[in-house]
Protein backbone atom coordinates (compact mmCIF):
# COMPACT_ATOMS: atom_id res chain seq x y z
CA UNK A 1 0.00 0.00 0.00
CA UNK A 2 1.62 3.22 -0.63
CA UNK A 3 0.43 6.65 -0.58
CA UNK A 4 -1.28 8.76 -2.70
CA UNK A 5 -0.19 12.12 -1.84
CA UNK A 6 2.79 12.85 -0.14
CA UNK A 7 2.34 12.92 3.38
CA UNK A 8 4.43 15.59 5.83
CA UNK A 9 5.87 14.39 8.68
CA UNK A 10 3.26 15.98 11.39
CA UNK A 11 -0.08 17.09 10.86
CA UNK A 12 -3.21 18.50 12.43
CA UNK A 13 -5.21 15.70 12.53
CA UNK A 14 -4.60 12.35 11.54
CA UNK A 15 -8.14 10.36 10.57
CA UNK A 16 -7.80 6.75 10.58
CA UNK A 17 -10.52 5.37 8.30
CA UNK A 18 -12.11 7.15 5.04
CA UNK A 19 -15.25 6.07 4.19
CA UNK A 20 -18.78 8.49 5.54
CA UNK A 21 -17.63 9.61 8.58
CA UNK A 22 -13.62 9.77 8.27
CA UNK A 23 -13.76 11.87 5.30
CA UNK A 24 -16.60 14.30 6.77
CA UNK A 25 -14.42 14.44 10.01
CA UNK A 26 -11.55 15.29 7.30
CA UNK A 27 -13.80 17.46 5.27
CA UNK A 28 -14.91 20.12 8.73
CA UNK A 29 -10.97 20.13 9.05
CA UNK A 30 -9.92 21.19 5.67
CA UNK A 31 -12.88 24.50 5.53
CA UNK A 32 -11.13 25.30 8.71
CA UNK A 33 -7.62 25.53 6.63
CA UNK A 34 -5.77 22.43 9.00
CA UNK A 35 -3.78 19.98 7.76
CA UNK A 36 -5.62 16.02 7.89
CA UNK A 37 -4.08 12.84 6.93
CA UNK A 38 -6.49 10.01 6.40
CA UNK A 39 -5.47 6.78 6.67
CA UNK A 40 -7.60 4.02 4.84
CA UNK A 41 -7.44 0.56 3.75
CA UNK A 42 -10.29 0.47 1.55
CA UNK A 43 -12.41 -1.93 2.97
CA UNK A 44 -15.71 0.18 3.53
CA UNK A 45 -18.48 -1.71 5.53
CA UNK A 46 -21.17 -1.57 3.18
CA UNK A 47 -19.13 -2.39 -0.05
CA UNK A 48 -21.04 -5.40 -0.32
CA UNK A 49 -24.27 -3.26 -1.41
CA UNK A 50 -25.44 -2.82 -4.40
CA UNK A 51 -27.67 0.64 -3.41
CA UNK A 52 -27.58 3.36 -0.37
CA UNK A 53 -30.40 4.11 1.15
CA UNK A 54 -31.85 6.47 3.65
CA UNK A 55 -29.30 8.93 3.34
CA UNK A 56 -31.34 12.88 2.20
CA UNK A 57 -29.71 13.44 -0.96
CA UNK A 58 -28.00 10.25 -2.17
CA UNK A 59 -30.98 7.92 -1.70
CA UNK A 60 -30.14 4.75 -4.07
CA UNK A 61 -26.67 5.87 -4.79
CA UNK A 62 -23.92 3.28 -5.08
CA UNK A 63 -22.25 3.36 -2.24
CA UNK A 64 -18.57 3.37 -4.46
CA UNK A 65 -20.01 5.92 -6.36
CA UNK A 66 -21.32 8.47 -3.20
CA UNK A 67 -17.44 7.67 -1.58
CA UNK A 68 -15.56 8.25 -4.94
CA UNK A 69 -17.40 11.42 -5.23
CA UNK A 70 -17.11 12.70 -1.55
CA UNK A 71 -12.71 11.39 -2.34
CA UNK A 72 -12.85 14.04 -5.35
CA UNK A 73 -14.18 16.81 -3.28
CA UNK A 74 -11.72 16.39 -0.59
CA UNK A 75 -9.08 15.89 -3.02
CA UNK A 76 -9.47 19.89 -4.10
CA UNK A 77 -8.63 20.83 -0.19
CA UNK A 78 -4.60 22.00 -0.29
CA UNK A 79 -4.25 20.78 3.63
CA UNK A 80 -5.65 16.91 3.37
CA UNK A 81 -3.28 14.18 1.95
CA UNK A 82 -4.28 10.48 1.95
CA UNK A 83 -2.53 7.47 3.05
CA UNK A 84 -4.02 3.98 1.16
CA UNK A 85 -2.82 1.73 4.01
CA UNK A 86 -4.12 -0.09 7.17
CA UNK A 87 -3.38 1.90 10.92
CA UNK A 88 -2.42 -1.29 12.69
CA UNK A 89 -1.03 1.06 16.21
CA UNK A 90 -1.34 4.19 17.64
CA UNK A 91 0.30 6.11 20.75
CA UNK A 92 0.57 9.31 22.75
CA UNK A 93 4.14 11.17 21.82
CA UNK A 94 6.11 12.37 24.91
CA UNK A 95 5.28 16.75 24.53
CA UNK A 96 1.88 15.65 23.27
CA UNK A 97 0.14 14.35 20.07
CA UNK A 98 -0.16 11.34 18.65
CA UNK A 99 2.15 8.91 16.55
CA UNK A 100 0.21 6.55 14.27
CA UNK A 101 1.99 3.27 12.22
CA UNK A 102 0.66 1.69 9.54
CA UNK A 103 1.08 -2.00 8.20
CA UNK A 104 3.60 -0.46 5.77
CA UNK A 105 5.99 0.68 8.06
CA UNK A 106 4.92 4.64 7.16
CA UNK A 107 4.20 7.21 10.33
CA UNK A 108 1.87 9.92 10.80
CA UNK A 109 2.55 11.99 13.88
CA UNK A 110 -0.62 14.09 14.27
CA UNK A 111 -1.61 17.06 17.19
CA UNK A 112 -5.27 15.35 17.37
CA UNK A 113 -6.75 11.59 16.57
CA UNK A 114 -9.77 10.88 14.63
CA UNK A 115 -10.80 7.11 15.11
CA UNK A 116 -13.43 6.76 12.16
CA UNK A 117 -12.10 2.75 10.89
CA UNK A 118 -15.32 1.47 11.72
CA UNK A 119 -16.04 -2.24 12.43
CA UNK A 120 -16.36 -5.72 10.55
CA UNK A 121 -19.18 -7.60 10.91
CA UNK A 122 -18.90 -11.52 12.25
CA UNK A 123 -21.92 -13.39 10.66
CA UNK A 124 -23.16 -16.98 12.08
CA UNK A 125 -21.44 -19.93 9.99
CA UNK A 126 -23.90 -21.15 8.20
CA UNK A 127 -23.50 -21.55 4.47
CA UNK A 128 -24.71 -19.13 1.80
CA UNK A 129 -24.84 -16.09 3.95
CA UNK A 130 -21.59 -14.30 3.18
CA UNK A 131 -22.54 -14.13 -0.27
CA UNK A 132 -25.88 -12.80 0.04
CA UNK A 133 -24.55 -10.58 2.54
CA UNK A 134 -25.75 -6.57 2.07
CA UNK A 135 -28.01 -7.71 -0.99
CA UNK A 136 -30.86 -10.44 0.35
CA UNK A 137 -28.83 -10.92 3.85
CA UNK A 138 -29.43 -8.05 5.79
CA UNK A 139 -29.18 -6.16 9.17
CA UNK A 140 -30.77 -2.99 9.01
CA UNK A 141 -34.76 -2.54 7.21
CA UNK A 142 -34.60 1.27 7.82
CA UNK A 143 -31.27 0.89 4.86
CA UNK A 144 -33.13 -2.28 2.73
CA UNK A 145 -36.61 -2.67 4.28
CA UNK A 146 -38.14 -0.56 1.60
CA UNK A 147 -37.27 -2.32 -1.76
CA UNK A 148 -38.10 -4.99 -0.45
CA UNK A 149 -41.63 -4.50 1.41
CA UNK A 150 -44.68 -6.46 2.10
CA UNK A 151 -43.29 -9.84 1.13
CA UNK A 152 -42.25 -12.69 3.71
CA UNK A 153 -39.25 -12.45 5.18
CA UNK A 154 -37.38 -14.13 7.44
CA UNK A 155 -35.14 -13.22 11.05
CA UNK A 156 -32.08 -15.34 12.23
CA UNK A 157 -31.93 -14.79 16.03
CA UNK A 158 -29.57 -16.33 18.63
CA UNK A 159 -30.53 -17.57 21.97
CA UNK A 160 -29.30 -14.22 23.56
CA UNK A 161 -31.74 -12.01 20.98
CA UNK A 162 -34.49 -10.45 22.09
CA UNK A 163 -36.35 -12.03 18.70
CA UNK A 164 -39.93 -11.12 20.44
CA UNK A 165 -38.91 -7.45 20.17
CA UNK A 166 -36.81 -7.60 16.93
CA UNK A 167 -39.91 -9.15 14.99
CA UNK A 168 -42.11 -6.81 16.19
CA UNK A 169 -39.56 -3.69 14.72
CA UNK A 170 -39.41 -5.75 11.46
CA UNK A 171 -42.90 -6.43 10.76
CA UNK A 172 -43.68 -3.02 9.62
CA UNK A 173 -41.64 -4.23 6.20
CA UNK A 174 -43.47 -8.36 5.73
CA UNK A 175 -44.93 -11.42 7.47
CA UNK A 176 -41.81 -12.45 9.61
CA UNK A 177 -41.13 -15.77 9.84
CA UNK A 178 -38.32 -16.49 12.89
CA UNK A 179 -35.49 -18.98 12.24
CA UNK A 180 -32.45 -20.36 14.91
CA UNK A 181 -29.36 -22.37 14.76
CA UNK A 182 -30.75 -24.88 17.18
CA UNK A 183 -29.19 -23.09 19.77
CA UNK A 184 -32.49 -23.10 21.87
CA UNK A 185 -33.90 -26.44 23.90
CA UNK A 186 -37.42 -27.49 23.08
CA UNK A 187 -38.57 -25.68 26.44
CA UNK A 188 -37.62 -22.23 25.00
CA UNK A 189 -38.96 -22.78 21.65
CA UNK A 190 -42.75 -23.24 22.45
CA UNK A 191 -42.54 -19.79 24.97
CA UNK A 192 -40.84 -18.73 21.77
CA UNK A 193 -43.95 -19.47 19.41
CA UNK A 194 -46.16 -18.26 21.95
CA UNK A 195 -44.73 -15.11 22.28
CA UNK A 196 -44.79 -14.32 18.35
CA UNK A 197 -48.22 -15.14 17.90
CA UNK A 198 -48.65 -11.64 20.09
CA UNK A 199 -46.94 -9.82 17.42
CA UNK A 200 -48.24 -11.57 14.09
CA UNK A 201 -44.68 -13.54 13.75
CA UNK A 202 -44.27 -17.36 13.30
CA UNK A 203 -41.16 -19.51 14.37
CA UNK A 204 -39.76 -22.46 12.55
CA UNK A 205 -38.90 -25.11 15.07
CA UNK A 206 -36.70 -26.93 12.14
CA UNK A 207 -33.28 -25.28 12.49
CA UNK A 208 -31.72 -23.21 9.67
CA UNK A 209 -28.52 -24.69 8.07
CA UNK A 210 -28.31 -22.50 4.68
CA UNK A 211 -29.41 -19.84 2.66
CA UNK A 212 -29.55 -20.72 -1.52
CA UNK A 213 -31.37 -19.14 -4.03
CA UNK A 214 -32.35 -15.68 -3.82
CA UNK A 215 -32.66 -15.64 0.04
CA UNK A 216 -34.33 -19.83 0.15
CA UNK A 217 -33.68 -20.84 3.87
CA UNK A 218 -32.54 -24.51 4.12
CA UNK A 219 -33.80 -26.19 7.16
CA UNK A 220 -32.69 -29.11 9.25
CA UNK A 221 -35.50 -31.42 7.99
CA UNK A 222 -35.01 -30.65 4.19
CA UNK A 223 -37.65 -28.32 4.01
CA UNK A 224 -36.96 -24.70 2.17
CA UNK A 225 -38.44 -21.90 3.05
CA UNK A 226 -38.41 -18.90 0.40
CA UNK A 227 -38.15 -15.54 1.14
CA UNK A 228 -37.64 -12.02 -0.12
CA UNK A 229 -34.79 -11.81 2.76
CA UNK A 230 -33.01 -13.09 5.41
CA UNK A 231 -32.85 -10.43 8.20
CA UNK A 232 -29.64 -11.29 11.38
CA UNK A 233 -27.78 -8.85 13.70
CA UNK A 234 -23.80 -9.81 12.97
CA UNK A 235 -21.27 -10.14 15.59
CA UNK A 236 -19.63 -6.55 15.65
CA UNK A 237 -16.24 -5.48 16.52
CA UNK A 238 -14.17 -2.88 16.29
CA UNK A 239 -12.17 -2.98 13.30
CA UNK A 240 -8.82 -2.09 14.33
CA UNK A 241 -7.25 -1.57 17.39
CA UNK A 242 -5.96 1.43 18.31
CA UNK A 243 -8.76 2.63 20.88
CA UNK A 244 -7.53 -0.04 23.03
CA UNK A 245 -3.90 0.71 22.62
CA UNK A 246 -3.94 4.44 23.83
CA UNK A 247 -6.70 3.34 26.50
CA UNK A 248 -10.18 4.81 25.36
CA UNK A 249 -13.24 3.43 27.31
CA UNK A 250 -15.77 1.58 25.35
CA UNK A 251 -19.30 0.50 26.18
CA UNK A 252 -21.01 -3.23 26.92
CA UNK A 253 -21.83 -3.39 23.29
CA UNK A 254 -17.85 -2.46 22.16
CA UNK A 255 -17.97 0.68 20.37
CA UNK A 256 -16.01 3.80 21.48
CA UNK A 257 -17.55 5.68 24.39
CA UNK A 258 -17.42 9.84 23.18
CA UNK A 259 -18.83 12.71 24.33
CA UNK A 260 -21.31 15.05 22.92
CA UNK A 261 -18.57 16.27 21.15
CA UNK A 262 -17.44 13.28 19.98
CA UNK A 263 -14.10 13.06 22.29
CA UNK A 264 -13.27 9.62 23.41
CA UNK A 265 -12.22 9.44 27.04
CA UNK A 266 -8.52 10.29 26.18
CA UNK A 267 -7.95 13.64 25.20
CA UNK A 268 -6.98 14.88 21.91
CA UNK A 269 -8.68 10.83 20.39
CA UNK A 270 -12.07 11.78 18.64
CA UNK A 271 -14.14 8.74 17.47
CA UNK A 272 -17.19 8.60 15.13
CA UNK A 273 -19.03 6.28 12.37
CA UNK A 274 -19.78 3.28 12.89
CA UNK A 275 -16.74 2.44 15.60
CA UNK A 276 -18.70 5.09 17.96
CA UNK A 277 -22.31 4.05 17.68
CA UNK A 278 -22.39 0.27 15.80
CA UNK A 279 -25.73 1.91 13.82
CA UNK A 280 -24.44 1.55 10.67
CA UNK A 281 -26.28 4.45 8.89
CA UNK A 282 -24.22 6.72 6.24
CA UNK A 283 -26.79 10.03 7.02
CA UNK A 284 -25.24 9.33 10.75
CA UNK A 285 -21.72 8.74 9.61
CA UNK A 286 -21.77 11.70 7.74
CA UNK A 287 -23.32 13.71 11.06
CA UNK A 288 -21.01 12.45 13.33
CA UNK A 289 -18.19 12.87 11.46
CA UNK A 290 -18.57 16.15 11.27
CA UNK A 291 -19.33 16.95 14.98
CA UNK A 292 -16.14 15.36 15.37
CA UNK A 293 -14.11 17.23 12.56
CA UNK A 294 -15.64 20.50 14.54
CA UNK A 295 -15.15 19.31 17.71
CA UNK A 296 -11.03 18.53 16.81
CA UNK A 297 -10.77 22.47 15.42
CA UNK A 298 -11.92 23.88 18.47
CA UNK A 299 -9.86 21.37 20.50
CA UNK A 300 -6.80 22.86 18.60
CA UNK A 301 -7.98 26.02 19.44
CA UNK A 302 -8.09 25.11 23.31
CA UNK A 303 -12.47 26.55 22.77
CA UNK A 304 -13.12 22.55 23.61
CA UNK A 305 -14.89 23.10 26.93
Amino acid sequence: MVSTTATPARVDVAVIGGSFAGMSAALQLARACRSVTIIDQGRPRNRTAERAHGCLGWDGCAPDALLATARRQLDAYEGVHWLSDEAIAAEAMTGGGFRVRCDSGAQVAARRLILAHGVVDQLPDLPGLAQRWGKTVLHCPYCHGYEICGGPLGLLVGPDEDAVAHAKALSQWGTITVFHRNDRDARALDALAEQLKDVGAQLQRSALVGVTGEACAELADGRSVALRALFLHPTTTLSAPMAQQLGCETEAAGCISTDSAKQTTVEGVFACGDAARFAGNIALAIGEGALAGVAAHRSLLGLLD
